[in-house]
């Protein structure tokens, strides 16, 4: 680095250090965010992460000089657009991002700025009295008309489409408006972590959809597990109460007397026996078996096997609201 700065070389030194201490090396850009609001940012940060705005060469020279220790960081450089800032942190990724994007505030449009997506005046009651300000409405697109006194916006105006530069006059009407159509805040593009760099659009993952396909892949799991006769810490309590229940079965089918299959087989058989007798004329009963046939149909019918039924799928119901409880809580670490 002959005839380099010495500033220079202690600033490149600087991140290389920052790069080497941190497992989580973020491309941020802090183009266009007012000082007061980067300084506040920084501070709630501070517990979480540490962010370092330096030159855009220095920064590809430390990352150049640390790629034989962290293989593939010089990936990074890919996405360094703005006013690009290096943020170094040991949280996950998806955690970093979603915590820089939870700490974006509104903010008015301003002259000159790109939409990051439509900007809409929306109808109903502005709050303006007729004056000139309806023919500027108008002159943005808004079907703005009188009603009652006030200025009214009749249906949803887009006055800027995504990716449309915003007009002095429209920045004006909208800040009247009171719409803050923009957001500012930390834009964080690309995250280093082992050997591998995740662009944004792979950290914008949408929390509750990721949720629930990893439960229910969960879920899937589980089950082809214990049809399967696979035993985890998971599944060992499912599949020996399924494998109790159907011997269970099997012992009452065959007959075979136990303590827990007499009072299952002798009902059975008592109920065979009154379902056979109740096919028989009056005269073919003795008074006992009369009686028996009476109390039979007076009583209220007991669904034995539906309330066993019941039973299980209640169990099935409970084991699949655990394993989405603990599908949903090995998430938590990555989500925040």
């Amino acid at each position: 680095m002959a005839h380099v700065a010495e500033w220079k070389k202690d600033e490149v030194k600087e991140i290389k250090d920052l790069i080497d201490s941190y497992d989580v090396i973020g491309v941020v850009d802090l183009l266009n965010i007012p000082a007061k609001q980067l300084q506040e940012m920084r501070k709630s940060l501070s517990n979480h992460a540490l962010i370092r705005l330096s030159k855009k060469n220095l920064i590809n020279l430390a990352l150049e000089d640390c790629n034989k220790n962290k293989e593939n960081i010089v990936g990074l450089s890919e996405h360094m657009t703005g006013q690009p800032a290096l943020i170094f942190t040991d949280m996950n990724p998806f955690r970093l991002y979603k915590i820089l994007e939870d700490n974006k505030t509104d903010a008015p449009a301003k002259p000159g700025s790109t939409a990051a997506k439509d900007i809409v005046v929306p109808k109903g009651d502005t709050g303006f009295e007729p004056g000139p300000f309806l023919g500027e409405l108008q002159q943005i697109g808004a079907n703005a008309r009188i009603d009652k006194g006030k200025i009214v916006v009749d249906k949803d105006a887009v006055v800027v489409e995504e990716g449309d530069t915003v007009s002095p006059q429209v920045a004006s009407v909208l800040t009247r408006l009171g719409i803050k159509p923009m957001e500012v805040g930390i834009d964080l593009h690309a995250v280093y972590e082992e050997g591998s760099v995740y662009p944004a659009d792979v950290l914008a993952i949408d929390e509750e959809e990721t949720i629930a396909k990893v439960q229910d892949a969960y879920m899937k799991a589980f089950n082809l597990s214990v049809f399967a006769g696979i035993p985890t810490k998971e599944t060992i309590a499912t599949m020996i109460q399924s494998a109790h229940s159907k011997s269970i079965n099997l012992a009452v089918e065959a007959g075979i007397l136990n303590s827990e299959t007499s009072d299952i087989i002798i009902g059975l058989a008592n109920g065979k026996m009154l379902a056979l007798a109740g096919k028989l004329s009056d005269d073919a009963l003795d008074d006992e078996l009369a009686e028996k046939l009476v109390n039979a149909a007076s009583a209220a019918p007991v669904a034995a096997a539906p309330a066993e039924e019941a039973e299980e799928e209640e169990e099935e119901e409970e084991t699949e609201e655990e394993a989405e409880e603990e599908a949903a809580a090995g998430l938590g670490a990555l989500f925040g």
